[in-house]
């Protein structure tokens, strides 16, 4: 039930990210949902992508170093407090969310947000204890 985000380092300068979205775009690779924070000199990107590995290939091929990370994707009643069960699930059992974003698309009537939390597994458990559905990759990638 776990996705593979992929997440690299770019400079904070006009071009950088066309540059690694034109080098997926080259190499036939959609990105599904994109998420960029930024500093004054550096931003983080991370992507999920159908095809992780192959993405991490062509990136680090441009010369960037790639990492890794397990992420959830959940659906989230698109309510008032919606999310907010889903914090309050896995708060309850000290899981501490490290970073989300949303999901470009919906799911049935949900929205879907990406988390990454600081135990996974743990996370999963208690939000499938009250309800929450949590998407797999194959799910994600229809």
């Amino acid at each position: 039930m776990k996705i593979k985000q992929i997440s690299l380092f770019l400079e904070n300068k006009p071009g950088h990210l066309n540059t690694i979205c034109r080098k997926l775009a080259n190499s036939n690779i959609n990105i599904v949902t994109l998420s960029l924070a930024d500093t004054q000199q550096f931003g983080i990107v991370r992507l999920i992508v159908k095809d992780w590995e192959r993405a991490k290939s062509v990136l680090e091929e441009a010369g960037h170093v790639v990492n890794v990370r397990d992420v959830i994707a959940a659906q989230v009643k698109d309510v008032p407090g919606g999310m907010a069960d889903i914090i309050d699930a896995v708060g309850a059992v000290g899981v501490n969310i490290e970073y989300m974003y949303a999901f470009s698309f919906r799911k049935d009537q949900d929205a879907v947000l990406v988390f990454r939390f600081d135990d996974a597994d743990k996370a999963i458990v208690e939000l499938e204890k009250i309800g929450a559905k949590i998407l797999t990759s194959q799910a994600l990638f229809e």
